[in-house]
């Protein structure tokens, strides 16, 4: 039977053009999400104030910290379902779909009653600035309220990318993304909503997305097809999705730990410090998320080919990987810092946001390539099955240099300073890709005879 054209095997054919034509819908459905994020920003900087802007900054690091968990998990299932597709044992693949999408709706229930009701006692541990506080508490809760939609969203789309799928999800994104834009205007510089209109535009917005791809899940004739009457736990689907998605988010919530922590000191510099980082950090991301959809590519690639067992194409699948990641975060994250003056200009016209928003651009834009490099190491690590060993070195080499450097370095006078706290990252890029390529040499033996 032939496959439908929305199916990718990528087990055969050019490497290079393969990993292009998945990564491609899938990086611009990154950047259109962060896009259309960035457009909320854009509008609370311009419309609402400064004071806005650095509420809805100062919470990016607070609702990661509280999502990447559950959104590991997604990653169990994308290795899961790609290993049961390349390996044509259907039933299997369909226990997983409809394991995690249950999983993915208990998930989204309870953070949104963490979110809802630890919002303000959270921002306090953050050390959120007096004059910023009241707004992010309001601007959380209210975002919390569509964390079912997003876990839905996140775990079908790992599901349909299992299966070479990466358009759908883009067309859905892009239609969801456009209503978002469309009333955040309206919410904010007509209905003067503030910061709760950019929450309010974002979880409508996410609810659209959701319930496309639900639809499309629904129709679906592979075995990403989703029944709504077969959604339960199945306790061994259950296990292997936590075993392999647990490590991954428990090395995202280190990483995103590290920021916590990191976000808090920047918070002790005061508001215009928050708001520069605030739009700095959000500029930041579009090459951050052209490089994760290298790192989510990896996933699905290799462990395609590991369930095929086509152990010599892996290796120039890695190779390729790398190659594109580079080329991707140096040439976005050093366009950025080119024309820095000009993208910083769209978030804010205050000059002390600017100049502070600069420090952090120059730092960490040049030398981003080292994080997606990073990323996808560890994303071909689990795709090969290996899920805990990425967490040990992530604990190694993200504890080892930010947290320590934080509560040692950063403490004393000559090093209490903005940019001691941003050389942090690409210093703890570099020593957990070096431990990643080490890991990589000592498991592959493993592999071969596995």
């Amino acid at each position: 039977m032939a496959k439908k054209s929305y199916e990718m095997d990528l087990t055969s054919g050019p490497i290079l053009p393969r990993i292009f034509s998945f990564a491609l819908p899938l990086m611009a459905s990154s950047l259109l999400q962060l896009l259309f994020n960035t457009a909320d920003t854009i509008v609370v900087g311009r419309f609402a104030g400064d004071t806005a802007l650095a509420a809805v900054g100062s919470t990016g690091a607070l609702i990661n910290l509280l999502t990447t968990l559950f959104m590991g998990l997604s990653i169990g299932s994308n290795v899961l379902v790609s290993r049961y597709y390349a390996s044509r044992q259907d039933k299997q693949a369909s226990e997983v779909v409809h394991t995690s999408m249950c999983l993915a709706l208990l998930s989204g229930i309870l953070l949104t009653f963490v979110g809802i009701f630890s919002a303000r006692w959270l921002l306090q541990i953050m050390s959120s600035p007096e004059d910023v506080i009241d707004l992010a508490a309001i601007y959380l809760r209210v975002y919390f309220i569509g964390m079912t939609a997003m876990m839905l969203y996140n775990f079908g789309a790992a599901i349909l990318r299992s299966i070479g799928d990466t358009r759908r999800p883009l067309y859905f994104l892009t239609l969801s993304g456009i209503i978002n834009v469309i009333l955040n205007l309206i919410f904010v510089i007509i209905f003067h909503m503030s910061v709760m209109g950019v929450a309010l535009a974002t979880i409508i917005s996410q609810f659209i997305s959701c319930g496309m791809l639900i639809r499309c899940m629904i129709q679906e004739t592979s075995i990403a097809h989703l029944d709504l009457r077969r959604l339960r736990l199945n306790l061994g689907c259950c296990w292997d999705i936590i075993r392999i998605g647990f490590p991954a988010g428990l090395q995202g919530m280190i990483f995103t730990g590290s920021n916590f922590i990191i976000q808090s000191s920047i918070n002790s510099f005061g508001s215009v410090t928050v708001a520069g980082n605030a739009a700095a950090s959000s500029l930041e991301g579009f090459t951050w998320m052209a490089m994760n959809s290298i790192q989510q590519t990896a996933v699905s690639f290799v462990a395609q080919n590991h369930g095929a067992k086509k152990y010599d194409r892996l290796l120039r699948v890695i190779v390729d990987l790398q190659i594109s990641v580079f080329a991707f975060g140096f040439v976005i994250g050093n366009t950025i810092l080119l024309f820095h003056n000009f993208f910083l200009g769209l978030y804010t016209t205050s000059p002390e946001v600017i100049k502070i928003g600069m420090i952090r651009l120059a730092i960490m834009c040049s030398l981003h390539f080292l994080c997606g490099m990073m990323d996808v190491m560890g994303g071909s690590l689990r795709g090969l099955g290996f899920a805990i060993m990425p967490t040990v070195v992530t604990l190694a080499g993200v504890i080892g240099i930010r947290i320590v450097w934080i509560f040692t370095f950063f403490r004393m006078e000559r090093f209490h300073n903005i940019q001691s706290l941003y050389y942090t990252y690409p210093v703890s890029w570099t020593l957990t890709l070096l431990l990643h390529i080490i890991c990589l040499r000592v498991v592959w033996k493993k592999v071969i005879s596995s």
